[in-house]
């Protein structure tokens, strides 16, 4: 994304539409930070320049990926979903995408206001890799993935930066202490903020397969957290 400085009167309407901060002031015209752009296309599709100064950019690979995961209009190529990927899974109930005995992990990176850059979501996948996780097929961070057994990214993409990822995958139960262990020691790591979600099957006591998991580490499960993480299911 840029900014014409020859139409740009500087009214600074469009400052606050740029989730990452990535627009700032110059000399009298506002600035966008194309290193911090994650090219969302927030500050285009709002429409709020009164002179029509913010121009898109024909985005080549590997800056392309930053669209194709910030913007929540655009589709990626290789899931053919939307955004960053991932639509919801609303019950695990009804699609069984989970089995019993197999805890689904959601990472979310980015958000809020800070975006991430892929070199962080590598190390955040290269280190619940070795937890015996399968990482999702229908997700873009896995599609960029050069090797899915280490979760190792395409070198390339590493310093590009988008609004938000997704490492999602499934791990037997009995590994999910161990990722945990390797959440909390990649999270003094990287450079941004991650949400971890968890869903399994309902046990026929009502409980969830990783509860006790959670109460052995003195974790407590947000009761406001979310709960329909996606894992690819259309």
């Amino acid at each position: 994304m840029e900014i014409d400085p020859e139409v740009c009167i500087g009214c600074e309407q469009c400052l606050v539409y740029c989730p990452v901060g990535s627009i700032s002031m110059g000399d009298d015209v506002a600035e966008i930070n194309r290193d911090e752009c994650v090219e969302c296309f927030n500050c285009y599709r709002s429409q709020i320049c009164p002179v029509e100064a913010i121009i898109p950019e024909d985005l080549e690979w590997p800056r392309s990926i930053r669209r194709a995961l910030s913007d929540p209009q655009t589709i990626d190529d290789k899931t053919g979903i939307s955004g960053r990927g991932t639509a919801e899974m609303k019950t695990n109930d009804l699609t069984n995408r989970i089995k019993f005995g197999f805890v689904g992990v959601g990472i979310e990176l980015g958000r809020p206001n800070l975006g991430t850059r892929f070199s962080d979501v590598e190390r955040v996948a290269m280190a619940i890799a070795p937890c015996g996780v399968t990482f999702e097929e229908e997700n873009p961070v896995t599609t960029l993935m050069v090797d899915t057994k280490t979760g190792k990214l395409q070198q390339e993409i590493l310093n590009e930066k988008v609004l938000t990822a997704i490492v999602e995958g499934t791990a037997v139960v009995e590994k999910l202490g161990s990722l945990l262990d390797a959440l909390e020691e990649v999270s003094n790591r990287i450079d941004t903020v991650m949400s971890i979600g968890l869903s399994s099957r309902v046990q026929g006591d009502g409980s969830l397969a990783f509860d006790e998991v959670l109460k052995a580490k003195g974790i407590k499960a947000s009761s406001s957290g979310k709960v329909n993480i996606g894992l690819g299911k259309r």
